[in-house]
């Protein structure tokens, strides 16, 4: 295994200290925290009449649970929320602006955990589609993962820097951004990779597999979808709501636009990617972390382990058909079980009393347009890419700076990024370009505002939550010359050439609306009202362990979990 480049410095002389009380005083043997991607912060109240007992309602009933969280930044992205909830800090700390952004030292767009410095430990496993990587986004990346390009330390960093590297740290995800960044730099990710139909790793983390992984891969349990159906949990009449306008909803390769959703033969061409549009995803991840538990022995040591699974189901199934549909609903009862089944394991090995539970989202979604129009609302809610680029904008830039088309790379959300060596070989002032860009997409039917980062470095935006929120996801090392926000509930609808039912990424309250639920270890159950983020999730769990907070955090400690 290569030496990993760690982007902190205490580490050095932590591993050094002979000796800590951290073990000493009662601490939970475990920290499980559960990251469902896309999970609105309202939905577990919607859906709540058809979950059992042990899932979802156990957290929300006997946890603590915080109803108003709102994350902070403008980009709401799976990378970013991720991030966020590992390191308690927004982009502009951690740098994760977006899924993909331009490298101008690469001249190239680059995706958010690629490392060309490592590789995976199977061949072939490398992202081979652009929808693995981004809905919205095409671009080429390297195969080798790592967490090195998250700029702050996560909480399991300084779970592992406290307990001198004894805290074992795992996470896992369908996805290699859920898993690499709430397992950190000094944590072991496992992710699934579609092309191989079996969790995998980089040789950042392991040399080898472990004997377990191996094992568990030549079970191939996704073989077990093979020539079955995605089919209603329940009785049609028994689901909250009714599904009244199927017309929104995608028909990829056969998965069809309602019930049921066949899987097609394990041999079928898009059979994984099938599996992980579906509840499918969700288990096969809950029996690969679950076997983790017991074949790494978790919450057995001296010192409290930390276990992440982030659940990926809920976003594909809301980008493909929509927060208000059967199969939305019906994914979260099948989840529900999954998470059931998770704690159960935990509970048999650890115990839940000895677990402190952490339940969040990455980030929330908005309707599909059609059910919104069929409300009343009328808004064009799907907006053209090329629009963005248009005739005026280049016709400016022709007549007033003498630039030509190549004087804009690219446009990655939510980022147009300029051609900074084109300007300065014609000796122009990129603030004027920035602004005359900005000027120009402002005129654009669905844009809300354009915010050039040149008034962002020199803080002269509006003083309004959206704007804070935009300059929240400002890096100077990899946001764009101008950020786009579109008006609410005007997005991008396009997936590879598919048009989908819903996608997130703005500042506007329904994507970055979450859950927050404290559960397990010494927590009371209690419902809150008062408005947190989700940065506040790892301040509070350092200070519950009695840890230093990850580096960046800007978070404050939740004094109710505290309490308890």
């Amino acid at each position: 295994m290569k030496n990993k480049t760690i982007h902190y410095v205490a580490l050095a002389s932590v591993l050094m200290t002979p000796t800590f009380s951290f073990a000493a005083e009662q601490k939970p043997k475990l920290v499980l925290q559960i990251t469902v991607d896309a999970l609105r912060g309202d939905l577990l109240e919607r859906y709540k009449a058809n979950f059992g007992k042990g899932g979802f309602r156990y957290l929300m009933d006997d946890g603590t649970y915080y109803t108003n969280a709102y994350y902070q930044h403008g980009n709401t992205e799976t990378i970013v929320g991720h991030v966020s909830l590992a390191t308690g800090a927004p982009p502009s700390v951690h740098g994760m602006v977006g899924n993909v952004w331009y490298d101008r030292n690469e001249k190239r767009l680059v995706y958010n955990v690629e490392d060309g410095d490592y590789s995976m430990l199977s061949s072939g496993a490398g992202v081979n589609k652009s929808t693995e990587i981004d809905p919205t986004q095409k671009v080429a990346t390297q195969d080798g993962r790592s967490p090195n390009p998250i700029l702050s330390t996560t909480f399991s960093d300084e779970l592992a820097i406290a307990t001198n590297g004894e805290s074992k740290v795992f996470s896992v995800s369908v996805k290699d951004r859920g898993a690499i960044s709430l397992g950190g730099h000094s944590g072991k990710a496992f992710w699934f990779s579609k092309a191989g139909s079996e969790f995998v790793t980089s040789n950042y983390y392991y040399d080898e597999y472990p004997n377990w992984v191996t094992a568990w891969n030549e079970k191939k349990l996704p073989d077990q979808y093979s020539g079955t159906r995605w089919e209603l949990s329940l009785p049609a009449d028994q689901y909250t709501l009714k599904e009244s306008n199927p017309d929104y909803k995608v028909d990829l390769a056969g998965f069809k636009r309602s019930f049921p959703h066949p899987y097609g033969p394990a041999s079928y061409k898009y059979y994984t990617t099938m599996l992980t549009l579906s509840p499918a995803g969700d288990e096969l991840t809950e029996d690969f972390a679950s076997t983790l538990l017991k074949k790494e022995n978790l919450g057995q040591g001296t010192f409290t382990d930390y276990l992440a699974v982030s659940f990926s189901a809920t976003d594909y199934v809301i980008h493909m058909y929509g927060p208000t549909s059967l199969e939305a609903e019906d994914n979260l009862i099948r989840l529900d079980k999954t998470i059931a089944k998770l704690l159960k394991n935990v509970d048999e090995q650890v115990g839940l009393e000895n677990t402190l539970i952490v339940l969040s989202a990455d980030h929330g979604a908005p309707e599909a347009p059609a059910v919104v129009n069929a409300l009343g609302a009328q808004q064009p809610a799907l907006f053209d890419q090329k629009k963005l680029i248009s005739p005026d904008l280049l016709s400016r830039l022709k007549t007033e700076f003498g630039l030509s088309k190549d004087a804009i790379r690219l446009y990655a959300q939510p980022y147009v990024y300029l051609n900074h060596d084109v300007i300065k070989k014609k000796g122009i002032s990129l603030d004027k370009v920035q602004k005359a860009v900005a000027e120009e997409l402002l005129k654009v039917k669905g844009i809300a505002y354009a915010v050039t980062s040149s008034d962002i470095e020199k803080n002269q935006v509006p003083n309004t939550h959206t704007m804070q929120l935009v300059k929240n996801n400002y890096h100077p090392l990899r946001s764009g010359d101008v950020y786009v926000v579109y008006q609410p509930r005007n997005f991008i609808n396009d997936m590879d050439g598919l048009t989908i039912a819903s996608t997130h990424g703005s500042p506007w309250r329904y994507d970055t609306y979450v859950p927050v639920i404290f559960a397990g270890y010494n927590i009371d159950d209690e419902k809150i009202s008062r408005e947190i983020t989700p940065y506040d999730i790892a301040p509070t769990l350092s200070s519950i362990l009695g840890i230093t907070q990850p580096s960046g955090a800007t978070g404050k400690v939740l004094t109710e979990v505290i309490q308890d």
